[in-house]
């Protein structure tokens, strides 16, 4: 890690989310678009649909349904959304009295979401690389979100617009994207030609003596293809061994490893060479392990913040939505990995540290509508997930 500054490029998943909520996935107008069977096209909790697909499935329009669905209310709000910038907004906040820089790539269209794009990330510190512009409308994502699902740990569903997305290639991604000291690549499952090329990709970030992290999506269009298979993340199953860091949610993790079990997936990416892999599960703990020469070699499961559980439920006026809590949960992880690079770069980082923050920062993340936090000034998010941090070291400490 020669440079002064610590660069972290990244790109993937980038889009406008709209926020709906509350919508109760329980009654009887949403019970008639519930999925039947898995990559049907129909509506899941926790799952992505894309427009066309529901479309099919319903043979309805989307608009019409979403009117139903959501009882003619407008979006509770507007949001920059998806695994890649959220999870770099997130890091670069997080990241802000340290020398490091975090660069976003992408594609979007010339319409009234990008301009939307642009205004709002002029008000965070994340920096671009390189944001192409095509002809084809800016992705999107519908965010329909149920505070009160499973229990009342809340749950969404999403159904997105791939749009410009499907015209971002491998070849725009420029030789300053691979200089970096980390490279990032987030949700490309909706980003398609990136997330075909994912193995070469890595290969040439890894060739350029960078850190690699992949976090991950529900990949629709591989399961809607084959439903039976694991979903491919690249070409080949050898893209794993080109991954430092792995990070997935529980149902992706295992459609990514094709197995039944935690550990089955985690033996699965530890077997095909992946260093380091976490496998969060909403409310429930966090899986781990870490093994490469970069890590500390450890493993096991790590509880949730009580914080954050006990400040929902004491204080439910304070309570936004779970939008986003696993892309801040991946920019969390993004940012201590950075941290310790830049503050110890001869020494091996610790996973269970990095997750930590991320833990604090997806839990926060519920403190607020949409995934994006605006700050008044810089600094202000990590000052607000400070105790929330603080207070979490101190609970695993007694586990």
């Amino acid at each position: 890690m020669a440079r002064q500054t610590f660069k972290i490029s990244g790109t993937g998943c980038a889009l406008v989310d709209y926020l709906y909520q509350p919508v109760c996935f329980t009654d009887e107008i949403f019970n008639r678009y519930i999925s039947l069977q898995a990559g049907d096209g129909g509506l899941s909790p926790g799952k992505l649909v894309f427009k066309d697909e529901f479309e099919k499935f319903s043979g309805e329009d989307y608009l019409k349904v979403r009117e139903q669905i959501t009882r003619g209310k407008p979006p509770v709000t507007l949001n920059i959304g998806g695994p890649s910038i959220v999870s770099l907004i997130h890091a670069a906040q997080m990241l802000t009295d340290l020398p490091a820089e975090v660069y976003f790539y992408g594609c979007k269209g010339r319409d009234g979401g990008a301009a939307f794009m642009d205004e709002r990330m002029e008000k965070t510190p994340l920096k671009t690389g390189k944001y192409k512009t095509v002809s084809q409308y800016t992705p999107f994502t519908d965010v329909l979100s149920d505070p009160e699902y499973d229990h009342g740990h809340g749950e969404r569903i999403f159904i997105n617009n791939i749009g410009a997305a499907w015209e971002f290639f491998s070849d725009d991604l420029d030789d300053a994207f691979f200089e970096s000291d980390m490279v990032v690549f987030g949700g490309t499952a909706l980003v398609p030609r990136i997330h075909q090329s994912l193995m070469e990709l890595l290969q040439k970030a890894k060739e350029k003596k960078a850190v690699t992290i992949v976090n991950t999506v529900y990949d629709f269009l591989n399961e809607k293809t084959n439903p039976e298979n694991a979903w491919p993340l690249g070409r080949s199953v050898e893209t794993y061994k080109y991954v430092d860091v792995l990070i997935t949610d529980m149902e992706e993790g295992l459609r990514l490893s094709g197995k039944q079990t935690v550990d089955e997936a985690m033996k699965f990416f530890a077997d095909t060479g992946v260093g380091a892999a976490i496998i969060t599960h909403g409310a429930h703990p966090v899986h781990y392990f870490s093994k490469d020469e970069l890590f500390i070699p450890s493993s096991g499961s790590i509880p949730v913040s009580e914080k954050v559980k006990n400040t929902i439920a004491q204080y439910p006026e304070r309570t936004g939505d779970t939008t986003g809590c696993g892309d801040n949960f991946a920019g969390g992880l993004i940012a201590s990995l950075a941290k310790q690079l830049i503050d110890h770069p001869e020494q091996s980082v610790n996973l269970e540290e990095a997750i930590a923050l991320g833990i604090a920062s997806g839990g926060y993340a519920c403190f607020y509508h949409g995934g994006t936090f605006y700050e008044d000034h810089p600094g202000q998010k990590k000052e607000l997930i400070e105790p929330y941090y603080q207070d979490y070291l101190r609970q695993i400490s007694h586990c």
